[in-house]
């Protein structure tokens, strides 16, 4: 059965951020169907605005449930903010699906997933008797 979670269906939260735009993140539905909570989102998500999800999962996760199943058709932009959460949700056995990616997060995923395959490089010390590049 099918129950309506904490969030109200419109929760928006507006965050200047330090670009001056505004980010705002919408919990667009939330409900519960059995121990899996399914959350569909819109609009920017980035750290900050990120705030009233994380605390949903928190409190969805206390309350025993296990799987999430995020929507995020409607997700203009998002950051690592996102990845964070991504991140957290699957520790202590919780299982995570994403469903209708939206460019923006399908572009953060393919950049995360490239980065994590890419070798550590480190750089040696330059000293001040070592040339540096010539630009002529």
């Amino acid at each position: 059965m099918a129950t309506s979670h904490a969030a109200p269906a419109s929760t928006a939260v507006h965050d200047s951020g330090a670009d001056g735009a505004p980010g705002v993140i919408v919990i667009s539905s939330c409900t519960t169907l059995g121990t899996t909570l399914m959350v569909q989102l819109a609009g920017e998500i980035d750290h900050y605005s990120a705030a009233p999800l994380r605390a949903l999962l928190a409190s969805a996760a206390d309350t025993g449930c296990t799987g999430l199943v995020l929507d995020t058709a409607r997700v203009t932009f998002c950051d690592s903010g996102l990845l964070a959460i991504l991140e957290r949700w699957p520790r202590h056995g919780r299982r995570l699906r994403l469903v209708n990616r939206s460019r923006p997060v399908q572009r953060l995923l393919n950049a995360a997933t490239a980065a994590q395959k890419q070798p550590l490089r480190t750089c040696a010390p330059t000293s001040a008797a070592t040339p540096g590049p010539s630009y002529s």
